[in-house]
């Protein structure tokens, strides 16, 4: 990794010889007799910019330099032929153009072998940099599929009120393809609980044919069951996120048969938990901490339900670094844990400024019954993503933004 940033990192001024990279989105797929499995999808904006989806399972931001690598790649130019165009483009020399494109063949292999990726990767651009008006899709698509809660669980922490139908199977089948058309490589299932939904490996299955890279975010209680648990993994699922209710002891519990299962399958999944500090657990939280790395937990996620805990939340940041423990910054949290994101990795409040950003631009949340809002709780309907066009959502988008 540190390879192919540095040479991103570097000042390549454009020359004017070479015409610029059409945008739009392009496919590489290996033939079936490849002995090495590959998809590449790349979505390329009118300022250069790119993303790369490798395999289904992991988003890359590029910066103006790395697309225009990727593009070659993808379109499986001769590295000398790509050499050239990039030298021209760039005023450096064919032998470190050559090295460059090289350098970030090697980056994707190395991302095919790596465990646990990460789904969303960065390249050279500051994480809130993509959230620009220029773009031609949303970077992702919250998906709530249903608003239903698990049993024993208070209705008012789902806001059933707002639909009055859920979609059927085929109906988001329609949205995912949707979706992809548009060129949105990341969806996340969310709710109330998804995993109410017996459609959800099917769901997911239709989503990584395509090509899409996708995410689960749950209370966690059905994934400590194994044949669950298998059914979401053959499904093809990328990520997950554990909403984590540290005082319910069905939690800890299902968390521990969660990491046990995921461990004797050799599943490669990315794993997340989520914790929201209030004023009666703050004191805990370093407790809860060591807790969770302990049982094998590798990232985390922090919100806080109060402005006034700013302080505490960046003490318990601070444990996770201690811990080494990976701090997830832009998967949000379901309507089960009532308060969003307000704190992520524990900005003062008056400076909390990445759900407005990112909300309506790098993503779109989807309702069970397929009315788009710009995020989760902005209660502002942009129109129906199953009935309308997705141009005109998009423009309402950039409308409501402005």
């Amino acid at each position: 990794m540190a390879n192919i940033i540095e040479f991103i990192k570097q000042a390549f001024v454009p020359g004017e010889a070479e015409k610029p990279l059409p945008t739009g989105v392009f496919h590489y797929i290996t033939p079936p007799d490849h002995p090495r499995n590959l998809r590449l999808h790349l979505r390329l904006e009118s300022d250069g910019r790119g993303l790369l989806i490798v395999n289904a399972s992991t988003v890359l931001h590029l910066n103006q330099t790395a697309a225009e690598f990727a593009y070659h790649i993808i379109r499986q130019t001769p590295k000398e032929d790509a050499a050239r165009v990039v030298q021209k483009r760039y005023q450096v020399s064919y032998t470190d153009a050559l090295r460059d494109f090289n350098q970030l063949q090697e980056q994707i292999d190395a991302l095919i072998d790596t465990p646990d990726l990460d789904p969303v990767t960065y390249l050279n651009i500051e994480r809130l940099s993509p959230y620009s008006d220029e773009i031609s899709a949303p970077y992702r698509l919250d998906c709530a599929l249903t608003y239903q809660v698990p049993p024993g669980a208070s209705p008012d922490v789902a806001p059933t009120k707002r639909v009055d139908r859920e979609l059927t199977t085929q109906e988001w089948q329609q949205i995912i393809a949707k979706a992809w058309q548009a060129g949105i490589p990341h969806l996340i299932f969310t709710g109330g609980e998804p995993t109410l939904r017996d459609d959800l490996p099917e769901l997911i299955s239709f989503a990584e044919e395509q090509g899409q890279v996708t995410g689960l975010l749950t209370d966690g209680l059905k994934l400590g069951d194994s044949n669950t648990l298998q059914a979401l993994l053959n499904a093809g699922l990328d990520h997950t996120m554990i909403v984590l209710h540290p005082e319910d002891e069905k939690n800890w519990k299902s968390l521990a048969n969660f990491s046990y299962w995921a461990e004797t399958m050799k599943e490669d999944l990315y794993v997340a938990v989520h914790l929201t500090m209030t004023t009666q657990n703050k004191d805990e939280f370093e407790t809860l901490i060591h807790k969770l790395a302990a049982a094998g937990i590798s990232a985390l996620s922090l919100s806080a339900a109060d402005p006034s805990l700013a302080p505490d939340l960046e003490k318990a940041q601070q444990s996770a670094y201690d811990h080494h423990l990976d701090l997830v910054w832009d998967i949000p949290v379901p309507y089960s844990q009532i308060n969003p994101i307000s704190l992520e990795l524990a900005k003062d409040a008056a400076d909390s400024t990445e759900v407005v950003n990112g909300a309506g631009i790098g993503w779109l949340y989807v309702e069970p019954d397929g009315d788009v809002l710009p995020g989760q709780g902005i209660d502002h309907v942009l129109g129906n993503l199953l009935t309308d066009q997705w141009s005109d959502i998009w423009k309402a988008v950039k409308d409501w933004r402005r």
